[in-house]
């Protein structure tokens, strides 16, 4: 198992961890992570790790067995040996900018309210698919909204529940495609807002800002179709 740090502290930048293993494939897998793995349409973090006098260029992160995650070099080469130590560094302007949009995304499924069907994020462009037959008819008023979510500087916090609390209130789940893991039957929720203020309560797995107020600007793009009932929805980081 891989103790995933970025959930404890998605804004852990730097931390030691001890070699657990090797996969066949040439990754690496640690006791513990500050990289967060490929899932849930955000992107693997990238990064260095660094041990003796030796640094290796990783490229992504991804979900192994169980519940441990792969580090992924960027290039084949020597790997550090199993039991040694390493310092694990992530691309904290990538990670950090999957933060503000994963956050941001929250926000758009709150102000466009319908089934998302898919979704991707990137560090300054994401997107969401929503069951809906029609574009929204007013995006300056939809653009509107979603920044004037930004600047309340609403505090994001997780709590978690169990799998039977989630089966009985389904409506948490906005995602359409994809159910949320359940792991060892918890599943995190991330709420937006306080207890008495909340907008958006959904399960996440994913790393996200302490409050809206860091997002920035955010800027409605293309909204395609890409179905009869199928829009994707574009969104940018302008600042």
């Amino acid at each position: 198992m891989t103790k995933p740090l970025f959930r404890e502290d998605a804004y852990l930048r730097r931390a030691e961890a001890e070699v657990l293993a090797h996969t066949s494939e040439g990754g690496i897998v640690l006791d513990q992570s500050i990289f967060y793995p490929t899932g849930g349409g955000q992107p693997g973090d990238n990064g260095v790790l660094h041990w003796d006098d030796e640094s290796m260029a990783i490229a992504t992160a991804i979900k192994g067995e169980g519940e441990t995650i792969i580090l992924v070099p960027a290039e084949p080469r020597a790997l550090p040996q199993v039991g040694s130590v390493v310092e694990q560094a992530v691309d904290w302007k990538r990670r950090y900018g999957h933060m503000r949009m994963h956050t941001a995304l929250h926000l758009l499924s709150v102000v466009v309210p319908f089934g998302v069907t898919g979704g991707s994020i990137g560090a300054e462009r994401s997107r969401l698919d929503f069951d809906m037959a029609d574009a929204p008819e007013d995006r300056a008023a939809l653009e509107a909204t979603l920044n004037a979510h930004v600047r309340a500087d609403m505090n994001i916090s997780e709590e978690w529940i169990t799998s039977a609390e989630l089966d009985a209130n389904p409506g948490m789940v906005k995602t359409l495609s994809v159910q949320p893991p359940r792991g060892a039957g918890q599943i995190r929720l991330v709420r937006i807002g306080d207890s008495t203020d909340t907008i958006d309560l959904q399960p996440c797995g994913g790393t996200h800002v302490a409050s809206t107020g860091e997002i920035g600007t955010l800027r409605i793009g293309k909204i395609e179709k890409k179905g009869r009932m199928n829009r994707r929805i574009y969104l940018h980081l302008d600042s």
